[in-house]
């Protein structure tokens, strides 16, 4: 049992015992269950006989938090309490977007809402809408505030208003905390600049190089391209600052407990907003040690173990979702272990399942994914995914190499060949991307460009051809139909839905031509839209019936939800994924055909995972069943099925 169960249960009884509406009340029970692993965390991280009094200002700190979130938000924390893991249901399907580039700003968005209900989208992330530098800012992760709007998006009240009509159409909401660090014009980075040693000890800053220098040993780069090292020297502090981002970028400073208790203090500030999920930021640099990576430490752990208990004690309705796309085996480590086991983030990305859909596009096999996905421990019961293909970020190949040895590869040859693949280095691939920062040290690299186009449509429309046009709309929805169907919440990337290609404005557009991932960050093309369903064969309007049709299906099944009931099947073709999802006695088996090339199944495998093959069985996709072709189940080019036994 985590803390959120606990919770949960404490306040069943009180609505038995008809003190419910008393919100103070389960407040300080909350607080009464949470305190010892709060104390515990705080300790572990800032020795007790230093910083006792920073521990009494923690929890002032909580008491004055609480009181001030909006009581409509409070009494909406004990219904979702009420509701359970309410965030694994197989309702939840999400977009991510840029507001301004959507529709230009949140009003615009709010205009939009009948656009995601057609389409099936419940669940928002909203890209960065609060204050930041003008000029290059990392597309808004560069923090000027962390709870002011940016003018160009619109007013708070806008934001506010918007947010109470997305409750009231059931939509939830999640913006993101850039957790690790501020911008260089925050208002603490002000006031270091001007002097002040007290907010200089908020960040990483040295009179020398001698620490720098220490770091810089073991420290990686982010960005070797555009950022290269991971301290840059601030002339009116006259001092070295960590940068490991940006150099605009200033790394907090979580060693001193004020920054952590002022951090609290902001998260609930966004919280308030109106916010349902909110994404951690880069967490897995938060705790900085010499001689490491500084990268994915216990003590960075620790501290988002500690925001979460904080939280639940004032908002227990909102969750975290870890921004940690690291190596398979440390992802699953953002929900928690040991005594924070399923007490760190509710929620986190599945960086692995998307780096393995484009490695298995790439090689047209499922082995690596296969051998990957069932050989990394399962996440805790209480903890979800967010299933994605694409999101405004490059595409990290974060392979675990063993697993790569083990498929007989060399991990370095096999992930420049992915790199080759996708960015434009091997004649005969379709796929359209660009190589982002890569770094001539390693041999390291990422991958950007939109979906559609690393697919293979871009290419396929500017040949004419017919046959690699429909091969590029059927990878496209198979991949979609595998991260809608395997256990976690669906997360699209806007424009995705209507196969939207790479977008080449940025090199003209001084501001983002140092950053090539802004050719997979589109303005939303509404004439589009507006055309859907007029042309039939239209790509955009194929994919977006496709996805429309999935989405309702996912939400027709319960057994979409997430409840860990996801059992990956070992297929004797190495081109077809195979996995069932099942609810009670209720099974559906996804397969998907990777290769470009008809693959078969033996009626004998389907039958000895489950399958009743032939006229016993459904696709539901189309609601047809199946012929067998000499006793075994063809699958097209890129074909995917979802069956059901009838």
């Amino acid at each position: 049992m985590n803390q959120a169960e606990l919770h949960r249960i404490l306040a069943l009884k009180s609505q038995e015992n008809k003190d419910s509406l008393d919100l103070d009340v389960l407040y300080n029970r909350r607080l009464s269950a949470n305190i010892s692993l709060i104390k515990t965390h705080f300790f572990s991280l800032y020795q007790e006989v230093e910083h006792k009094d920073y521990f009494f200002k923690l929890l002032d700190q909580i008491a004055l938090l609480f009181k001030a979130r909006p009581t409509e938000l409070k009494n909406q924390d004990l219904e979702r309490l009420n509701s359970g893991n309410w965030y694994q249901s197989e309702k939840m399907v999400g977009m991510q977007l840029y507001v301004d580039r959507f529709n230009k700003d949140i009003n615009g968005l709010k205009e939009k809402l009948p656009y995601f209900q057609d389409l099936g989208i419940n669940f928002l992330h909203l890209m960065p809408i609060t204050t930041r530098p003008t000029g290059e800012n990392d597309g808004g992760y560069a923090v000027n505030s962390y709870h002011e709007i940016d003018g160009k998006y619109g007013t708070k009240k806008d934001f506010l208003d918007f947010a109470k009509k997305a409750r009231e159409n059931n939509m939830f909401l999640m913006l993101d905390f850039v957790v690790n660090h501020t911008s260089d014009e925050f208002e603490w980075a002000e006031k270091a600049k001007k002097g002040s040693l007290h907010h200089q000890n908020y960040y990483y800053t040295y009179a020398d190089r001698h620490i720098p220098d220490e770091f810089e040993k073991t420290l990686p780069e982010i960005f070797p391209q555009s950022a290269p090292g991971n301290f840059t020297y601030n002339e009116e502090m006259e001092k070295w600052v960590m940068t490991c981002f940006n150099t605009y970028q200033w790394d907090l400073n979580y060693r001193n407990p004020e920054v952590f208790i002022e951090m609290l203090g902001n998260l609930m500030s966004l919280a308030n907003l109106g916010v349902d999920v909110i994404r951690f930021d880069a967490l897995a640099f938060l705790w900085k040690k010499l001689g490491t990576l500084s990268q994915n430490l216990p003590e960075a752990h620790t501290l988002i173990s500690l925001f979460r208990m904080c939280l639940q004690v004032i908002a227990p309705g909102v969750i975290l979702l870890a921004e940690a796309i690291v190596a398979p085996r440390n992802i699953i480590k953002y929900f928690g272990e040991g005594i924070s086991e399923g007490n760190e983030c509710e929620i986190a990305y599945n960086a692995s399942l998307m780096a393995l859909l484009w490695n298995s596009i790439a090689t047209k096999k499922a082995s690596l994914m296969l051998k990957s996905l069932t050989e990394i421990p399962n996440k805790p019961n209480d903890g979800t995914w967010i299933n994605y293909i694409r999101c405004h970020d490059d595409i990290g190949l974060g392979y675990d190499d063993d697993f790569v040895r083990a498929m007989g590869s060399d991990p370095t040859a096999h992930k420049q060949f992915i790199l080759n693949y996708y960015t434009g280095r091997l004649e005969w691939s379709p796929a359209k991307g660009l190589m982002f920062m890569y770094n001539p040290k390693n041999g390291d690299g990422r991958i950007t460009g939109s979906a559609a186009s690393l697919l293979g449509l871009e290419t396929a429309l500017e040949l004419k051809n017919k046959i690699i046009i429909d091969y590029a709309i059927s990878k496209i929805l198979m991949m979609h139909g595998i991260i809608l169907t395997y256990g976690g919440i669906p997360m699209i990337y806007a424009g995705d839905e209507i196969a939207t290609l790479n977008d080449y404005s940025y090199e003209q557009n001084q501001d983002h031509v140092n950053d090539n991932r802004w050719v997979n960050r589109p303005i939303q093309n509404w004439d589009v839209v507006a055309s859907l369903n007029k042309t039939k064969e239209n790509p955009s309007t194929i994919v977006y019936n496709g996805l429309k049709n999935m989405i309702r299906l996912r939400k027709e099944h319960v057994l979409f939800k997430d409840s860990n009931e996801v059992k990956i099947h070992g297929c004797p073709n190495e081109h077809v994924f195979v996995y069932e999802r099942t609810y009670k006695n209720d099974s559906v088996w996804v397969l998907s055909n990777f290769n470009e090339l008809t693959e078969t199944l033996d009626i004998g495998w389907l039958l000895s995972i489950g399958i009743h093959a032939g006229k016993n069985s459904i696709d539901l996709l189309t609601q047809e069943t199946f012929n067998l072709i000499h006793n075994a189940l063809p699958l097209k080019p890129f074909q995917q099925l979802w069956i059901k036994n009838i």
